[in-house]
């Protein structure tokens, strides 16, 4: 019979896991779009870096000050790519700490209850560099081309 109880607080465990690892899911997709947008500014600052070489000083000004803008952006996507891996790692240790618990029969309610809150504070600040970016890199667009004097 002791078995059976066993094998029923693993199923209550699994189910008490399966939201924290839908949002292990929610932050590995996070991670991808900010990997790819990290990727794309890089690429962007190369590019801009090697027509510094070869740029008059009026487009040398201009040039700096865009990798100043990709420079400030980067800084907010690794904050972003920071943050979001802190939180996966919380959720991680909050799922093994679920199992842990029940195998040994220890209250951690609290220490998971605490790493829970701070992954998901951590994910909200994510998000929230994350959307300083966007907002940056949208600003920096000009819409309807350069003008000419």
């Amino acid at each position: 019979m002791e078995v059976l109880t066993n094998v029923t607080s693993i199923g209550q465990v699994i189910q008490l896991a399966v939201a924290p690892v839908f949002l292990l899911t929610g932050v590995g997709a996070t991670l991808n779009v900010l990997a790819s947008r990290i990727g794309r500014i890089i690429d962007r600052a190369r590019i801009m870096e090697e027509q510094l070489l070869a740029a008059s000083p009026e487009l040398e000004t201009v040039l700096h000050d865009r990798l100043r803008v990709l420079s400030k952006r980067a800084k907010l996507v690794n904050r972003a790519i920071g943050l979001s891996v802190l939180s996966g790692i919380l959720v991680s240790l909050v799922v093994a700490a679920l199992f842990v618990s029940a195998a040994f029969e220890i209250d951690l309610s609290l220490p998971i209850a605490i790493a829970f809150v701070i992954a998901l504070l951590s994910l909200a600040t994510a998000l929230i560099y994350f959307l300083r970016e966007v907002f940056i890199a949208t600003e920096s667009l000009r819409f309807g081309g350069v003008r000419k004097n």
